[in-house]
């Protein structure tokens, strides 16, 4: 076929990634600014050095001779605007990072995260590798539109995880006194939130719980008995979820960060590169597509939680239930957030500091022969009801009351080894 009769998109128009094999797809150009002219220079006006956000004066400041200006940054809160997944908010969105910065790549675990310009770090913070290089950071990812500013000082973080090594069960006594977790870094985190409207169908049996009144001709005496009787039903709930949070970091455990939650994001505030003077930074790896599969994971389980409070029972079954979302929103946001990886016994740990509130969460060492013992001592009352109880069994029948009570000890005993050995893997491997 002659190229005179091939497509040509209109003018304004280009080619841009499709998620769909087979499927091209359009979109107008995007205006490509030149983000040198938008650097910033973190440099002292009176002495020349640098500066760096300060934590308690709220502003950029150097530490050299005093001097502080405060970032200019509009309060948002939960009100922060919001994007909906077209492909005109895709394109409006602003790339880069307002300012210069660096790139640290860690060849170890593989995590990016940005530095100030003409910062050297030597260590990853999430592994301690030494293996890590140094490049330009990219400009074009998407742009963070707010974030939450630190407000934990770094000098505090360490007095806060010591206090949480202390904490817990089936952990080293001497944790708290061998483990250094003095070197800190202050990174702002990449997040996804979304909105969403969600309207769902239910069905299933549904059971309540009546009790019946009746006589025992042996007994010669009247009881009572409860019965589950079930029935379908069905119902239809609405749902109206604000700010599903998404980590955007595959480079992080995501079970720890959970624990960090909850972060108020009342305090968002729009973006200002001011807030990264002097800080690392890490851009999303998680994309946009990916994070919301997470988010509708997390929306769904939400929206059946809520229809199984709308049956009205805590017996239910053959359960199914159709969700439809609609109003789908997302904004970028960074969340601070301190990490510092230590070593106990030639093994790293991972552990975090949550930059607004303090709260800390980690992986801890467990001492795992006290499991064991304790899981032991909770199944021995049971299985020594039950070892007594068969052989009397067939003396008599007298063995049936201790085989009973063996059992429900049993099952009390399986229950909380089960919960204990759950406890003691997330503590060790989140």
């Amino acid at each position: 076929m002659s190229s005179d009769f091939l497509w040509k998109p209109p003018e304004g128009y280009e080619e841009v990634e499709s998620s769909v094999p087979g499927i091209t797809v359009f979109a107008p150009v995007r205006e490509h600014s030149d983000i040198r002219e938008k650097v910033k220079k973190f440099e002292c006006p009176q002495c020349g050095a640098d500066t760096k956000y300060n934590v308690s004066t709220g502003g950029v400041a150097c530490e050299h001779c005093g001097y502080v200006k405060a970032v200019e940054a509009k309060h948002e809160g939960t009100s922060a605007e919001q994007f909906e997944f077209t492909v005109e908010t895709m394109s409006e969105a602003e790339q880069g990072w307002g300012v210069t910065r660096q790139e640290l790549h860690c060849n170890n675990c593989g995590a990016e995260l940005t530095l100030r310009e003409g910062e050297i770090s030597t260590k990853c913070p999430f592994c301690t590798s030494s293996k890590v290089n140094i490049q330009t950071a990219k400009s074009d990812t998407l742009r963070p539109r707010f974030l939450i500013p630190f407000k934990i000082k770094p000098e505090d973080t360490g007095v806060k995880v010591k206090e949480w090594l202390k904490k817990g069960w089936f952990h080293p006594k001497e944790l708290a006194q061998s483990s250094d977790v003095k070197n800190f870094s202050g990174i702002y985190m990449p997040f996804w939130t979304f909105d969403a409207d969600v309207s769902s169908k239910w069905e299933a049996e549904v059971g309540h719980e009546e009790s019946e009144r009746y006589y025992d001709s042996d007994e010669k005496e009247w009881k009572t008995k409860t019965e589950i009787h079930w029935q379908w039903k069905s119902g239809y709930v609405t749902l109206n979820l604000d700010d599903i949070l998404i980590s955007g970091s595959s480079s992080t455990s995501r079970v720890i960060l959970e624990k960090l939650y909850p972060f108020e994001l009342k305090d968002l505030v729009s973006y200002n590169p001011d807030f990264l003077a002097g800080w690392k930074a890490q851009a999303y790896d998680v994309t946009l597509i990916k994070a919301w599969e997470d988010g509708k994971t997390t929306i769904r389980e939400k929206a059946k939680g809520a229809c199984y409070r709308d049956t009205g029972s805590s017996h239910i079954r053959n359960f199914t239930m159709t969700a439809d979302l609609s109003g789908e929103k997302w904004r970028y946001i960074l969340l601070p957030v301190y990490i510092s990886a230590y070593m106990f016994r030639n093994k790293v740990y991972q552990v975090m500091v949550n930059g607004q509130t303090g709260n800390v969460a980690g992986q801890r060492p467990v001492i795992w022969w006290q499991v064991w013992a304790l899981i032991a001592l909770m199944l021995l009352p049971g299985g020594l009801l039950g070892l007594i109880g068969l052989p009397l069994l067939f003396l008599g029948g007298v063995g049936i009351v201790p085989l009973i009570l063996g059992f429900i000890l049993l099952i009390f005993g399986i229950t909380g080894s089960i919960w204990i050995h759950n406890y003691a893997v997330n503590e060790e491997a989140s």
